[in-house]
């Protein structure tokens, strides 16, 4: 199994499918691993090369990480180490967030971004968080249970919910913690007009987690940027695997057409 250290953490990565053309990086949320990406593994690996690690500190990566900083920078270690240069990002939530960071600090390798389920600013009224503040006083597990049901859009089978809010609930509490506070002080909404790489915003119509309205005040930001909005929750890549991986699909596939290429960049 490939690890690599990096500032004293051992990362859990694959990097799978055609060493040529500009690779697909995807990047998990909150309390999650890679294994969020299967869908979109087993599609594009045939013909693209992809890669996917575990943040630090979730799935079989060590570490506790400090900030959303340190993980965009975990994975451009990674990407350095791996000989990649110019590649797409495409993140979920927490994912979506070190996606932005990579761009805002590393444009030039950037050559498509896709932001599942993501925003540039948490806001909310002072009554959600004062509830949000609270919350962190729960019990642990009852804390990560809280959380990971909102994710879900309504009419989700309540077992598979349950398998993620355990799943969750193994991930380490100071790993939980830290990037929860490390989410809620995430800010970058000034400047992703600084972002110009062409930009698929991708979210659940029924997103109460990161509401619909806050990716929409990001977009209007973006100088280059398309939305999709799909009938489903927070957690897309769990809810509706396959939109994701058609979206993401038709946004490669629309920007080759567009740069006067035939076929998928890469």
């Amino acid at each position: 199994m490939p690890h690599i250290e990096v500032g004293g953490a051992r990362l859990r990565f694959d990097d799978e499918g055609r060493r040529d053309g500009v690779p697909l990086v995807f990047l998990h949320g909150w309390t999650a691993d890679r294994h969020r990406w299967d869908h979109q593994m087993a599609h594009f690996a045939p013909h693209r090369r992809v890669i996917r690690l575990d943040l630090r500190g979730h799935g079989e990566s060590e570490g506790v990480p400090r900030s959303i900083d340190e993980l965009a920078d975990d994975v451009r270690v990674l990407l350095d180490r791996l000989d990649v240069d110019r590649f797409v990002p495409v993140g979920h939530s927490m994912g979506g967030m070190i996606a932005q960071k990579l761009a805002l600090g590393h444009p030039k390798r950037i050559e498509r971004m896709v932001l599942v389920g993501s925003i540039s600013r948490m806001t909310y009224s002072r009554g959600r968080g004062l509830l949000m503040a609270v919350s962190t006083l729960l019990p642990f597990r009852l804390f990560v249970s809280a959380n990971i049901h909102r994710a879900f859009g309504p009419g989700h089978p309540r077992e598979e919910v349950r398998a993620y809010v355990r799943a969750s609930a193994a991930t380490p509490r100071e790993v939980v913690m830290r990037c929860y506070d490390a989410m809620r002080a995430f800010d970058v909404l000034d400047r992703v007009g600084e972002i110009r790489t062409p930009t698929l915003l991708l979210h659940g119509y029924h997103d109460i987690q990161l509401p619909v309205s806050q990716m929409l005040r990001m977009a209007k930001g973006y100088p280059d940027a398309v939305v999709r909005i799909v009938d489903a929750g927070h957690e897309l890549p769990v809810e509706d695997p396959a939109a994701v991986t058609a979206a993401v699909e038709w946004f490669l596939t629309a920007g080759a057409q567009r740069d006067g290429v035939a076929g998928p960049v890469g």
